[in-house]
């Protein structure tokens, strides 16, 4: 993906626009409005800034590797409006191990950019399987979405559960607890 560039002013007189359509575009206390959500809405989208993370690979033992408790952020495609939860990735080396923090690194970067829950687990897997050259590769999300929260069907204890296993762990059956 190319590198992109997020036009502030061009952001903050669409949400300047939005707020008139919604008749709140004289409300004094909303002057700083159109600049916060403009830079709120940068940083949501930071992905699209950016190319994906590369792995470091180090050599290392071919056992399985767990990490847990990435939480990630980001923007429902449909709505634009935000999921966010926890991601688990497991993968089995070939003889190259990633750094931990350039997973978690990788997880951010993905889900900071409009997508759906089921594509973003895809593509974090994939990459992972990609760049690691791993055996197998297990991605599991599990997330809270605003758009069913808050409207629609206004399901507040709702999690999307979803999983992308690839190669050895094509037909693993468990996630560590």
């Amino acid at each position: 993906m190319a590198d992109r560039h997020i036009d502030q002013e061009r952001a903050e007189r669409a949400v300047l626009e939005l707020l008139a359509a919604l008749g709140l575009d004289r409300e004094p206390t909303m002057a700083e409005t159109p600049s916060l959500v403009a830079e709120a809405w940068a940083e949501l989208c930071a992905g699209l800034e950016s190319s994906p993370p590369h792995l470091a690979l180090m050599s290392g033992p071919d056992g399985p590797v767990s990490l847990g408790g990435l939480r990630f952020f980001s923007l429902c495609e449909h709505h634009l409006l935000p999921f966010f939860g926890v991601a688990q990735v497991t993968y089995l080396p070939a003889g190259q191990l990633a750094g931990i923090g350039d997973i978690a690194r990788l997880v951010d970067n993905l889900a900071r950019r409009p997508t759906i829950q089921e594509r973003l687990t895809d593509a974090l897997a994939r990459r992972l399987m990609d760049d690691l050259q791993a055996q197998g590769v297990a991605v599991r999300l599990e997330a809270t979405h605003l758009c069913v929260t808050m409207r629609g069907a206004k399901q507040s204890e709702s999690r999307l559960i979803t999983e992308c296993r690839l190669g050895d762990l094509g037909r693993w059956g468990g996630w560590p607890k």
